[in-house]
């Protein structure tokens, strides 16, 4: 059975945030990812797209997981594909639920990302933090959305181990769990990195790849730290410097 109009403008529109909002939906794709998604059973998948011989290879995942499922062809993929090359599988997931428990925030390590809009570097962050077994991210509202099909791919499927929560991250800090936590934001003029005394549990501010965290973040921020420059160049990658931060958190003496 063949993709109808209907079925293809359906698909393409989730590439869209406010079309996603409204279907509580999101697309993932690749073999890789497609297979993680299906393989956990806490998430719902409302339809699988895939080659048949794709569908021959994962057979026991697919029924293991009972979700709906249509085999299509290679050129009927690269129609509702959000990848320059299309792979083998393509599923239409339901957006997934996060409840935020305040004991493990308050025990471990976090990450609060203010302002981040390149959706490979968000991505990148939430699998450096899945990397690190961070297992909360905290977003400004104006971050980009986790649910963009970029986003999805640059995790590698860390968006289903990490725990993303969008919020008003100054009104947080101010009255919300946030005034309790041990705040450190990574800004220009800070202390450096590798000569400080760093605990286990903090919650780690990155702000914008251009304009880095906002002055009223900044306000509120506890310890202000920095990765020392040893070249030329006047800033780092927000993911780049992400992972730097997060390895000098986890490497305690």
């Amino acid at each position: 059975m063949s993709l109808s109009k209907a079925n293809i403008k359906y698909l393409n529109s989730l590439k869209l945030k406010k079309f996603r909002l409204q279907h509580s939906k999101f697309t993932a794709e690749g073999d890789k990812i497609v297979k993680e998604v299906l393989e956990n059973p806490e998430v719902g998948v409302e339809k699988l797209y895939c080659t048949e011989a794709w569908h021959e290879d994962n057979q026991y995942i697919i029924q293991q997981k009972a979700c709906s499922f249509e085999i299509i062809t290679n050129n009927e993929l690269k129609k509702i594909s959000n990848l320059q090359t299309p792979n083998h599988a393509f599923a239409v997931v339901e957006q997934l639920t996060t409840e935020v428990e305040p004991s493990v925030v308050l025990n471990e390590l976090s990450l609060a990302l203010d302002k981040i809009q390149d959706p490979g570097n968000f991505g990148t962050i939430l699998r450096i933090a899945d990397w690190f077994g961070i297992q909360y991210v905290f977003c400004s509202r104006d971050c980009v959305d986790v649910y963009n099909p970029k986003v999805i791919q640059a995790t590698m499927g860390a968006f289903l181990r990490v725990k993303v929560v969008y919020t008003d991250l100054v009104d947080w800090m101010q009255t919300g769990l946030g005034q309790q936590l041990n705040t450190y934001g990574a800004m220009l003029g800070g202390r450096n990195l590798f000569e400080m005394s760093l605990p286990s549990s903090a919650c780690i501010f990155i702000g914008n790849e251009s304009k880095g965290l906002s002055q009223e973040i900044r306000n509120e921020i506890k310890h202000r730290i920095a990765i020392p420059a040893n070249g030329q160049a006047d800033s780092l990658n927000a993911a780049v410097a992400t992972g730097i931060i997060c390895a000098a958190f986890r490497n305690l003496k």
